[in-house]
């Protein structure tokens, strides 16, 4: 139930999980995410490219927005993970270059927010993802959260660099062939 508090695994209480707000950058303006983006991402997330190092393929729109729908309800369905989800826009253009996303959970030694970013091809280089990945982090930290984690395929330097930047660093831990990086 939404305002009351909730018993984590951990049997610790918890607040109920934050909701995305909308986040302005010097070049961005991220705005949570639903499902009637699809329309516009389904273009800019294409590029076959963008899964060289994650697998799969493009999603349809429909696959998108069924995806989307489900993210925007703002936890799992279990409750047991929040989930804050945006849509990076250029500021300039209000065109979308991409998204940031990130999957909250209580756990020992706090809360912790797994991270992953994607940047539409044609922008990649320019310092769009670091950008947006801070402002998510630094929203994040003012709404509780105190550890961070993204698991990077070791061969996406570029993605390495914005964890990097971000302040992650990798650990000896992998997921699926991903590396662990995590900071505070």
């Amino acid at each position: 139930m939404e305002g009351l508090l909730l018993r984590a695994r951990t049997g610790r209480l918890t607040a109920p999980w934050p909701r995305a707000e909308a986040l302005v950058t010097r070049r961005l303006a991220l705005e949570p995410l639903r499902a009637g983006h699809a329309r516009e991402l389904v273009t800019v997330l294409a590029d076959p490219a963008l899964h060289a190092f994650t697998g799969g393929q493009p999603a349809s729109e429909a696959e998108l927005r069924a995806r989307y729908a489900r993210q925007a309800a703002g936890r799992s369905p279990d409750g047991t993970r929040g989930w804050v989800n945006w849509v990076a826009r250029d500021r300039a253009t209000h065109a979308p270059v991409g998204t940031v996303q990130a999957t909250i959970c209580d756990g020992e030694d706090g809360r912790s927010a797994e991270l992953a970013w994607v940047i539409a091809t044609g922008r990649q280089g320019e310092g769009l993802a670091t950008e947006a990945a801070g402002a998510a982090v630094e929203w994040l930290r003012d709404h509780g959260v105190t550890r961070f984690v993204a698991h990077i395929h070791p061969g996406h330097g570029a993605s390495a660099a914005v964890a990097r930047r971000l302040g992650l660093a990798a650990t000896g831990a992998r997921r699926a062939g991903e590396v662990r990086w995590v900071g505070s």
